[in-house]
């Protein structure tokens, strides 16, 4: 295809693209809007995009792109695309419809890169297609994307299109990654065709391309892995739960996964169990250690255990600790808040202070690595109280100094705080502590 082969606009097909603009946008003015049509030049099909506006109650229509089958280039001619988000534009001169000539508009065809002058366009005259042999089983009308050249191109590589858009799997027939693995693996295509009614979304709701490899290598269900995948996702993201994932490598986490939710645990919980094992040398190769069936009872036993090695071994170095971490204390008091609200936000002072936190509150903060955490300012651990009762435990927060986020808040007995104090820890007192923190750092 050459720019001499471009045709002006058949009157058959300007009739039905003015019904078709006339029905859907009635007169309405200035907004530009596009149609397509499928012509055949040389043997070679192709596809003219046309721009449609109306303006001082007057209809026009011009040619804008035009795009080979077979050619890597398109042709464009009055129309330029906007890198800063404007989308495209087109200039109406010729047309007088505007007072002066725009840059881009002087009514010549140029070459240019297809994936940024391919506007949405319905199209007009799908038809076309099947006069041409090679295409006229591509199933082509059942094809509902947005560009039908392009969907023709992959089809002439890999015939299973065809397959695809007969099962309705409409939204993975230009996927070139899926393709190739259909054109390799026989067993895999059979699958895929045997889930189609799963596979079978929507634009925007399907499954990609790791969800449907792990769902096929596994033989699970897709909705599954792709909870999976997204549960995994967020999980890695926090380096701190590291050690769970190396006792749970690939979809063994899975395995975690469910026994959390059936324990109803968070991680944070189930790796203060683990660092606690750790430390005391329990073999997790069990499955009785790695995943007790009650949970919270053996969580408490070894916490204990942990907490009374942790107190011999840390006897000898108690009063160095007490000094280091009423310094640290010391230095983030800035950090503590009573400020326009009916709740107070207060820094632990010393290794006694979790303890009794703890006790109070029934939790570990007293019996952990917490204090060790705090001293080396890894962490800080806070207490948040009510005004009215500011010595009388409530809620127990701990804060990271590294990402200025609240890695744990609990109310007694680990349960999650009511929302009016998670407003406070999150939408008063954080900000607070992170801007304080900067203005320490600096």
């Amino acid at each position: 295809m050459t720019e001499k082969d471009i045709k002006p606009i058949p009157n058959y097909i300007m009739d039905e693209i003015f019904k078709r603009d006339i029905k859907i946008h009635p007169w309405q003015e200035s907004m530009v809007r596009y149609y397509a049509y499928l012509t055949i030049w040389k043997k070679e099909l192709v596809k003219v995009t046309v721009a449609v506006t109306t303006q001082k109650k007057q209809w026009c229509c011009k040619q804008v792109a035009v795009h080979g089958v077979n050619s890597s280039k398109c042709f464009v001619k009055d129309m330029e695309y906007n890198y800063f988000g404007y989308g495209y534009r087109v200039g109406w001169f010729t047309e007088e419809l505007q007072p002066y000539q725009k840059r881009f508009e002087d009514g010549k065809w140029y070459t240019a890169d297809t994936k940024y002058y391919d506007p949405y366009a319905p199209l007009i005259n799908r038809g076309v297609i099947a006069k041409i042999p090679e295409y006229r089983y591509s199933a082509y009308q059942h094809y509902s994307g947005r560009d039908i050249i392009s969907y023709l191109r992959i089809y002439s590589r890999f015939p299973q299109t065809e397959y695809m858009l007969k099962n309705g799997l409409c939204a993975y027939a230009e996927n070139i990654t899926l393709l190739k693995k259909f054109a390799k693996d026989k067993k895999f295509c059979k699958w895929f065709i045997r889930h189609r009614k799963e596979l079978a979304l929507p634009y925007g709701n399907t499954y990609n391309i790791t969800t449907i490899r792990e769902a096929y290598k596994t033989d699970s269900p897709l909705k599954e892995v792709k909870h999976f995948l997204f549960r995994k996702k967020q999980f890695e993201r926090e380096t701190r739960f590291n050690p769970i994932r190396t006792l749970f490598p690939g979809w063994k986490l899975q395995t975690y996964f469910d026994y959390s939710n059936k324990q109803n645990i968070t991680d944070n919980l189930y790796l203060d169990y683990l660092n606690a094992c750790n430390y005391l040398g329990v073999d997790m190769s069990k499955k009785q250690n790695l995943l007790p069936a009650d949970f919270y009872k053996w969580h408490d036993i070894r916490i204990r255990q942990y907490s009374e090695a942790k107190a011999i071994a840390a006897a000898k170095n108690k009063q160095e600790l007490m000094q280091k971490f009423s310094e640290v204390a010391e230095k983030y008091l800035p950090l503590q808040h009573n400020k326009r609200s009916a709740f107070i936000c207060v820094i632990a002072r010393s290794p006694a202070d979790l303890i009794r936190e703890g006790e109070m509150l029934g939790h570990c903060v007293g019996r952990m690595d917490y204090d060790e955490r705090f001293v080396q300012e890894k962490s800080l651990i806070f207490f948040v109280r009510t005004k009215e009762h500011p010595d009388r435990p409530l809620v127990t927060l701990e804060y990271s100094l590294k990402t200025y986020k609240v890695l744990q808040c609990y109310a007694e007995h680990n349960t999650q705080p009511n929302d009016d104090i998670l407003h406070y820890v999150n939408k008063v007192w954080l900000p607070y502590a992170n801007k304080t923190l900067k203005q320490i750092a600096a």
